[in-house]
């Protein structure tokens, strides 16, 4: 430990008072702090007490000299303790328990020692808390603004406590009152936002009035029952305090609520009209608001289960607002404690209804009928009661789950996720629970396990089993007690043994859906849409069929007759609906309602009996059958099918309308085919050449919303004058008196207020310059950027000018901004030596020659009179004046003077024709006596004082200088800036990024955005962060919160990251070294600059620190724009800095507003962790909170408790912050268990959301920023929430994002176009008119409210919900939310750059799709919708992945199917036949799906929305830069990876969160991208190419070249894109050392032989065990679904061997018999070789060799004798390569499919040394190519040039960069 510094006692000066000992500083104690090392320890209770120690770091601890050793020995002795507990903190091992504990009791013992011997030193140790603890109780009370004073007061607290703790450890008896006392003080913590606790009544934020009326009603106690009744000492202090003992919350959980309410009624206050309330009264409106946004969700819930709502309130007003208040209290409560039950929201109005029904029992003192008694809660007056008997034993019900799910493998019918726990209170089944909770005997606690009888233990919490027996303990002695413990648990096992019954009880299963693997979910859940396409596709067949030319011919009898024929199809669809619905739902029966089962039944029973009915009566009346009616002239003919049909119609007449509405365009499209397909069928092929086995909107949108209009700078400038008002009528609030009339700018208004005599400014405006225009550049400076540069180019134009004036005039008069700029100019010219020159013969000169060229401009003579020449010249000396004057150094006097003078002389001499004004010089002057004297020039503007012997009259200075600071000085600055920028107007800014913010904020403010409310009047929003640094789950998420000076590298070093950054942003980083006053790095290093140059790397990658610093801009637009609503004019006018510097009070003010309005949450998942290993992330989370103090980091942190000498692992919650540079915990809620039962994120979400405050709520991700002027129109934004969109107001409000990665590479360029066409065009479709936009993981704001009643803002099940944001939007939805979509705002983000993070990105979402596909929200949302919205909801989200599946599949079927016709002979007989008739129609129905494959459509809506925001020629040139980097190739890669884990996940499962990384470039080695593609797009690819090549064989005697071509390209351009693809995107793949590396690597990987430990990227062996890890976990019908898949492999068997010479032409099928006994033969050989190789290979390698030369001449001879004998060629063994290889690949996926059965046979290991040999092979097929690329240097160059265009363009060298990546990622 460190050194214990000794403490002086607190001296007061005798007589000095408690009010002046607060204001006095000098005579208080003082601290030494000792910041080298901040001691923190675990919490460990001892055992007689059993309270617990709490964790707090604290600078020094101060012992008194008498008793400093021994105190000092005995914390050694605890920290000793702690380092052996921190060694292993996360072990239950037996051994290391026994350790600790007998670490623990040698503690004991030593303290009992020094006990024993240190009566005198306790004494003095409690003389010394006494002090500190008086002190504390003194100044609490009483605490002001002065931050030293408050940080005394903190020490002396925490040297309480520290000193309280060792007390209640070395004493027997710690219960006297001192400690008592000393136990309050302890448990004090730090405030988040409110000082409740501190005293903290001077607070800025304490003064505000509604949060003293929102207190005043908090504090309202009056008509509680008496404190007594509920154990409790003294009186209650506020309701949360009655409800803390009344039901037995946790303290720090009473704290965050007590605040979190507080703070929503004083916003709510805010929003309330005056004529509403005061101020200092709490309104009802605000009141009754929240408690229909609390209870909406708990009402509707009474109303579906037909019980009456429990919340009842008196009806005198008073006592109703309190009642109010307690039951939003005891909500937020439930919800504060509840941990993973806040995603069961159902779950909580369960307990909420029994224990607001209790709540009122003791408000209104009801007696119990049993008892007598007055009415109690049943869990209550006991701490953490609430904790440890409700939420517990629900707790233990969803971990005990999680653990059967095995991680989510397991399949989802095995076990129930959080819906189907929630889902079991949608019925009133669930009363049955009871309350008290029959957690013991009811079936919803139970869950089914190996072991039943251990059930009952694992549902009682360890902390639960030690109160009871602590409860038992108090009855008799210790001895006693051990024997009743031991008598009762041995009676208590035999009852369980005698009554095996009385523990038997039934796992409830599902809830009402089972999530069921299958494709037909997707049928089930969108059966209309199937149907509607089923149905439609057979209308049209059967018109095309009957040739109809007109649409009456739809009544023929015939026609009508067959067209109606599709109601069957209709009943069979029903048909197998029902069966699957009643299939799907098995599992789900236990709890499902009778009705619904009945429901089922019938639905099933009225199909089967329509099937029956329908198929009989069309049967026996087609043709048949014909009753006549007539009506008038008509005479229709109807048949006993057609009434059927009519009867059968009667319930579905909806639909069937809905059936004709677009068939004609289907129509169009299916009747060319019907004639070749006649023809087809009746062309007879009687000789088949092989065995017959088989029988014969978006972008007009954006436009109306003005999307797009401000795109360059240019366009900016157009709209430059309207910029002020724009500005002012979205961002400022308007005024009460404008009513809905345009308000006047706030500018404006002060400058029409403003005494023009006495401001500079004013007087700046008299000159000349009070246009519109011209106040707008005043006030906004950066304002007139668009036109800084047109001054000098003016005066390039006039002085190369020659021609007639008025020609100059209209010319520079063209462009109205470059004669604002001349004007100005001239005018801030003129300003500055009217009051730079004072002396008066400087002066009539100076005025003598403005006034000539003002006349001069007057007469239209102004080239005449003077020499537009000398302006280059006069330009310089005015740029060297203004820097003089802008210096201000009084040692330049006479440099401003020879400035003045040498201008003097070039205007007069050089430039004016006309020399007048010179000679004026020479005139007498009569001074204020008469005098008269005579001036030289070269006294002219003489910097001196004027000698007053010479001239004794006079005492004046002719150059006023330096001049003054203030206005007038950055005006100066304006004008040097006005004539020295030198860029053009469309290069200003040069930065691109600051273009495009500057862009879009301009368009922003001409879109449709509600007024701005006043900023005590907003809606209070919270941004709620996730971070996955360090995680303990996946260690790969390491996410970076600063760059370290160490990652950064040298600058020098070509491979380092801050070279990277100095070449991607070379203007950022001069303008990064000009703000630092440095030339390079090393002097910034040198002047200790090191944590700036970290933070400007940091801000550039996507880091932590990025994040947060664009998030609190929120918190500084809010102060900005507070100070412009709060502030008076003098104040806005000095400048918010000046202002801040000078009113600080009103500063205070701003502060507490933006407290009052945001907040800022981090939630990191291993923070504590972190903190134990003294991780530098840990440091730099720390330094981001002391950077900005309103931020707030929330973990969870695992703690190990001795209780009863037991180890019990306790898990918190906790909201820390930073006070003094040390962390400092606000709250610290403990949770039932381990927090992670489902996905990492929501549930990391879930455990921060309970601190966070206000009415909305933003999530943001760790790869996301902001900036300050977005920042500035969020309250607008929030506007939203108070409008309606439609019948109800929206619940989330979505925003678009910016893609910041765009420029790293080219892949990254395609992705951002990729998401920024999703975020935009295609979320701005969604949203409206198709109202189908969800959640997606992007920057929306939730009414946070509304979420948090209704199970949060993600779901958390483990696997079902792995893509848990859309489930956000699916839940807001199902429950009557609305979602809006507003492009006014927009949020950076960060995206993968690379392509093997892209495609586990694609993975991962495609994985999540699937599960989305099977999971009750898709299925509820499609059966709910309207039938135009379900097409559009599944067109948006899982229907896009599953098109994309039957896309491929579909080419999978053409050229099986053309495989089928080529080799069985069909497609050549079909083509001679049409050559024979001259039927040229046939080929084109072959190749007809051909010409659509170009895929170019895919396209558009990014074209659209590209040139909808940069324009339209800009969009064609990027998309052909696209097309040349070979956008294409990457988009259909792309494709590759979306069906294949979207298709494998829902056949076999699988699906997990895939970690991607943000590398920004590196090289992935030829190893690692095999692993990633193998199976995924090379075998598919490999298996494409075999078709194409077998087709392109046996088919080049009929068809010709052109129709395969149209038939196959975009087939070969797939494959070979698949193939091709992950080397063409790796930097550096065709370096010829990167090969030879890698070849190295591979030949080593395949090799290596696997085993447990060695990772798959070790070895081949283990790569090929994790790539069927889906298998393991199949169902039956999965593994028989991938056999059959796998028979495709054998037609190529089939067809291909009666196609052998050596057959010669047989169509036996003896043939294909014989076909697999050579395949068996070949199968021998290979396992002979193998034998002889493990038998030989060793110690026999000669006769090894010679034992395989043998086997090789064997097989050489055959093959020359079967080609004498039975005539076998080349070609036939070419043939049979391309036959068997398909076959052997097929046996070895069907091996994998029945991998249980033949695991421990020989087969196995036979099937895995032939896959081994196919990889070895496919990877030789793969790296060919790139060894000869790689050979070729120029190849290298032009590879890089088309993956780093953008960066090449910045001059970026790539190739160190790429092989210092390899470097650092070689194992």
């Amino acid at each position: 430990m460190s050194e214990i510094v000794l403490a002086e006692p607190i001296h007061f000066e005798q007589g000095e008072s408690s009010t002046s000992r607060q204001q006095h500083h000098h005579h208080e104690y003082d601290y030494e702090y000792d910041n080298t090392m901040a001691i923190t320890t675990n919490s460990v209770s001892s055992s007689n007490n059993g309270e617990q120690l709490q964790p707090g770091p604290f600078d020094s601890e101060r012992l008194p000299t008498v008793f400093a050793s021994e105190i000092q020995r005995f914390l050694r002795r605890v920290h000793a303790f702690v380092i052996a507990h921190n060694l292993d903190k996360n072990s239950s091992g037996r051994g290391v328990r026994q350790f600790k504990t007998s670490l623990l009791h040698r503690l004991e013992q030593d303290e009992n020692a020094t006990k024993r011997g240190g009566i005198g030193d306790i004494r003095e140790l409690k003389r010394v808390y006494h002090v500190y603890r008086d002190y504390f109780a003194r100044n609490n009370k009483a605490f002001d603004l002065e931050q030293s004073r408050r940080e005394k007061l903190i020490n002396a607290r925490i040297i309480a406590s520290v000193l309280f703790e060792v007390l209640k450890t070395v004493t027997n008896t710690p219960s006297n009152q001192a400690l008592t006392e000393g136990n309050a003080i302890h448990k004090k913590t730090e405030f988040n936002i409110l000082p409740l606790e501190q005293g903290g009544i001077q607070h800025a934020i304490m003064q505000q009035p509604e949060i003293k009326a929102a207190i005043a009603v908090i504090r309202n106690i009056r008509g509680l029952p008496p404190a007594q009744d509920f154990k409790k000492h003294g009186a209650f202090i506020d309701l949360f305090d009655f409800l803390q003992h009344c039901f037995g919350f946790q303290e720090a959980n009473v704290a965050n609520q007590r605040e979190h309410l507080i703070l929503l009624l004083a916003n709510m206050q805010t929003r309330q009209t005056h004529h509403q309330t005061s101020a200092m009264k709490l309104g009802e409106g605000g009141v009754d608001e929240l408690m229909r946004k609390f209870f909406k969700n708990y009402t509707t819930w009474c109303k579906f289960l037909e019980r009456k709502s429990n919340i009842r309130l008196p009806f005198v007003k008073q006592e109703a607002q309190q009642y109010k208040i307690l039951y939003i209290g005891l909500y937020l409560l439930i919800w504060g404690e509840a941990a993973n039950l806040r995603f069961m929201p159902e779950c909580l109005c369960y307990i909420f209804h029994h224990m607001s029904y209790e709540m009122h029992g003791v408000l209104s003192g009801a007696i119990s009928l049993t008892t007598w008694e007055k009415v109690m809660p049943a869990y209550g007056n006991e701490p953490e009661s609430f904790l440890n008997n409700v939420v517990t034993p629900i707790y233990n019900v969803i971990k005990k789950e999680v653990e059967n799910s095995k991680g989510g493998t397991t399949d989802h019918s095995a076990w129930r996720n959080y819906d189907d726990l929630n889902e079991y209170f949608w019925s009133p089944d669930c009363f049955g629970i009871g309350w008290p909770m029959r957690d013991e005997d009811h079936d919803f606690f139970f869950v089914k396990t190996k072991d039943k009888t251990d059930f009952r233990k694992a549902l009682v919490s360890p902390v639960q089993k030690i109160e009871k027996k602590k409860k038992k303990k108090k009855k008799t002695e210790k001895k006693v007690e051990e024997e009743e413990e031991t008598q009762e648990t041995v009676d208590e096992n035999q009852e369980n043994d005698e009554n095996p019954e009385k523990n038997e009880r039934q796992w409830l299963g599902k809830t009402n859906f089972v999530e069921i693997r299958s494709f037909l979910q997707i049928f089930r859940s969108f059966d209309r849409m199937w149907s509607f396409y089923i149905l439609s596709l057979q209308a049209i067949i059967i018109m095309a069929c009957h040739d109809l030319g007109s649409p009456l011919q739809l009544l023929d009898a015939a026609v009508f007759e067959d067209i109606i024929s599709i109601f069957i199809t209709s009943a069979i669809l029903k048909f197998i609906q029902a069966i699957s619905d009643i299939a799907f739902t098995w599992k789900a029966r236990y709890t499902m309602e009778h009705s619904q089962k009945v429901k089922l039944l019938v639905k099933l029973a009225f199909a089967i009996i329509w099937n029956i009915i329908l198929p009989v009566c069309y049967s026996n009346s087609r043709r048949k059958y014909c009753y006549y009616t007539k009506y008038g002239s008509l005479q229709w003919c109807f048949t006993s099918y057609m009434v059927a049909a009519v009867i059968y119609l009667t319930s579905n007449a909806a639909e069937v309308v809905l059936f004709f509405v677009p068939a004609m365009g289907k129509y169009i499209e299916i009747k060319p085919l019907i004639g070749p397909t006649r023809q087809i069928m009746k062309i007879g092929v009687r000789k088949y050449e092989w065995h017959e086995l088989f029988p014969r909107v978006g972008g007009v949108y954006g436009i109306m919303h003005h999307l797009g209009e401000i795109r360059t700078q240019g366009m900016l400038r157009t709209r430059f004058d309207n910029l002020p008002a724009a500005f002012d009528v979205s961002l400022n609030p308007p005024s009460s008196k404008r009513g809905k009339k345009k308000r006047k700018g706030f500018l404006s208004n002060i400058f029409q207020k403003l005494p023009d005599e006495k401001n500079a400014i004013a007087k700046f405006v008299r000159n000349g310059l009070n246009d519109d225009a011209c106040v707008f550049r005043i006030v906004f400076p950066n304002g007139s950027l668009a036109y800084f540069p047109l001054g000098k180019q003016a005066l390039t134009i006039a002085k190369d000018f020659e021609g007639k004036e008025e020609a100059l005039v209209r010319k520079i008069s063209k462009d109205k901004y470059m004669f604002y700029a001349v004007r100005e100019c001239y005018q801030s010219l003129k300003y500055v030596l009217e009051i730079l020159i004072v002396g008066s013969q400087e002066k009539r000169i100076i005025c003598d020659i403005l006034s000539e060229i003002e006349k001069s401009i007057e007469e239209s003579t102004l080239l005449k009179n003077f020499n537009m020449k000398v302006l280059p010249a006069l330009h310089v000396k005015v740029i060297e004046l203004a820097e003089l004057l802008i210096e201000g150094d009084k040692d330049n006097r006479h440099k401003v003077a020879k400035a003045l003078l040498d201008m003097f002389e070039l205007v007069t001499n050089d430039m004016m024709d006309d020399s007048r004004t010179l000679d004026t010089s020479h005139f007498p002057e009569q001074n204020e006596c008469g005098f008269v004297y005579f001036r030289d020039d070269d006294q002219l503007f003489s910097s001196e004082e004027i000698n007053s012997e010479s001239f004794p009259f006079s005492n004046e200075s002719c150059v006023h200088f330096p001049l003054p600071e203030g206005p007038l000085t950055e005006k100066i600055k304006r004008f040097h800036l006005l004539v020295t920028v030198k860029e053009t107007a469309m290069d200003i800014p040069v930065n691109l990024d600051a273009r495009r913010r500057i862009s879009f904020f301009a368009t922003s403010l001409f879109t449709d955005m509600p007024d701005a409310p006043k900023v005590h009047s907003m809606l209070p929003f919270r941004t709620l962060i996730y971070s996955m640094i360090d995680s303990v789950i996946t260690p790969h998420y390491m996410e970076d919160i600063n760059f370290s000076m160490k990652e950064l590298g040298s600058d020098k070093e070509e491979d380092s990251i801050i070279f990277y950054m100095q070449k991607i942003y070379p203007d950022e980083w001069t303008n990064f070294l000009e703000r630092m006053c440095c030339d390079n790095r090393k002097s910034l290093e040198n002047e200790n600059k090191s944590e700036e140059l970290r933070s400007w790397a940091s801000f550039r990658g996507q880091t932590l620190g990025r994040t947060v610093r664009g998030m609190m801009y929120y918190r500084e637009a809010l102060k900005l724009q507070a100070f412009l609503d709060m502030a008076e004019d003098e104040d806005i006018l000095e400048g918010y800095e000046t202002a801040e510097k000078g009113n600080r009070a009103l500063f205070a003010r701003l502060e507490a507003l933006a407290d009052l309005k945001y907040t800022y949450v981090v939630t990191c998942q291993s923070f504590a962790l972190q903190k134990a290993m003294n991780d530098p992330r840990y440091k730099d989370t720390i330094e981001l909170m002391t950077r900005y103090p309103s931020l707030r980091v929330s973990y969870v942190e695992e703690k190990e408790e001795i209780v009863q000498g037991r180890p019990i692992k306790v898990y918190y919650s906790k909201l820390v912050k930073v006070v003094n540079g040390f962390e400092q915990t606000i709250y610290q809620i403990k949770l039932p268990g381990p927090p992670q039962l489902g996905e990492g994120k929501p549930e990391n979400q879930n455990n921060a959301i309970i601190f966070t405050r206000g009415e909305a709520l933003q999530t943001i991700d760790m790869n996301q920023d902001n900036y300050l002027e977005e920042a500035l129109k969020m309250r607008n934004l929030l506007q939203e929430f108070l409008k309606r969109q439609g019948r109800r107001p929206p619940t989330i409000l979505g925003l678009r994002e910016h893609i910041f990665t765009g420029s790293v590479s080219s892949l990254a360029w395609f992705m951002s176009y990729q998401e920024t066409s999703f975020v935009t065009i295609g979320q701005r479709l969604l949203a409206n008119p198709l109202r189908v936009r969800f959640h997606y993981g992007h920057p929306d704001v939730f009414d946070r409210i509304f979420h948090i009643t209704r199970g949060g803002i993600s779901k958390a099940s483990k696997t079902i919900n792995l893509s848990e944001d859309v489930f956000a939007g699916f839940n807001s939805t199902l429950r009557r939310g609305c979602i809006s979509y507003h492009e006014y705002l927009q949020i950076g983000k960060g995206r993968d750059v690379s392509l093997n993070s892209i495609s586990k990105f694609e993975a991962k979402v495609a994985n999540g799709n699937s599960e989305q596909t099977i999971s009750r929200d898709i299925f509820r949302l499609a059966r709910q919708f309207d039938f135009f919205r379900m097409l559009s909801c599944y067109f948006t989200t899982i229907g896009f992945y599953f098109s994309s599946l039957i896309s491929v599949l579909g080419i999978y079927v053409f050229l099986y199917g053309q495989l089928y016709l080529v080799l069985s002979g069909l497609e050549r007989a079909l083509i001679i036949e049409a050559r024979i008739k001259n039927v040229q129609s046939l080929e084109t129905a072959l190749a007809s799906q051909s010409f659509i494959q170009l895929g170019l459509l895919t396209g558009l809506p990014m074209m659209m929305e590209i040139g909808l925001e940069r324009g339209f020629l800009t969009a064609f040139k990027d998309f052909v830069l696209m097309q040349l980097q070979l956008a294409a190739v990457f988009f259909t890669f792309s494709l590759g990876s979306k069906t294949h884990y979207y298709g494998r996940t829902i056949l076999h499962g699988g699906a997990k969160y895939r970690p991607t990384g943000r590398k920004v470039v590196f090289h992935a080695s030829f190893t690692e991208n095999y692993r990633l593609y193998s199976r995924s797009h090379f075998v598919k690819a490999f298996e494409l190419m075999l078709l194409l090549i077998v087709y392109n064989m046996f088919r080049k005697s009929y068809q010709s070249n052109m129709t395969y071509v149209l038939i196959t390209y975009a087939i070969w351009f797939m494959s070979l894109t698949w193939l091709c693809a992950p080397f063409l995107f790796n930097p550096a793949g065709f370096s010829w050392t990167k090969a030879v590396d890698d070849w190295k690597e591979w030949n080593k990987w395949i090799r290596q032989q696997g085993g447990l430990g060695i990772h798959q990227d070790k070895s081949w062996h283990s790569w090929w065990y994790d790539e069927q890890a889906h298998l393991r976990r199949s169902s039956l019908y999965s593994r028989f679904a991938e056999i059959l898949l796998s028979l495709r492999f054998f037609i190529y068997q089939y067809g291909l061997v009666y196609h052998l010479d050596i057959t010669q032409q047989s169509k036996n099928l003896l043939v294909y018999v014989f076909s697999w006994l050579v395949i068996l033969g070949i199968f021998l050989l290979v396992k002979v070789v193998n034998i002889g190789r493990n038998l030989l290979s060793a110690n026999y390698q000669l006769g090894f060799r010679f034992f395989k030369a043998i086997l090789f001449v064997a097989v050489l001879a055959l093959i020359i004798s079967l080609s004498i004998i039975c005539q076998l060629s080349v070609s036939d063994l070419f043939v049979c390569c391309l036959a068997f290889m398909p076959t052997a690949w097929g046996l070895i996926q069907i091996a994998q499919a029945i991998r249980p059965k033949i695991e421990h046979t020989g087969l196995w290991d036979f099937t895995r040394a032939l896959a081994r040999e196919f990889d070895y092979g496919m990877g030789i097929v793969l790296f060919g190519p790139i060894a000869i690329l790689a050979w070729l240097p120029i190849i290298k160059a032009f590879h890089a040039r088309i993956l780093f265009n953008e960066a090449f363009k910045r001059h970026l060298q790539i190739q160190p960069l790429l092989n210092a990546k390899k470097k650092k990622h070689r194992p």
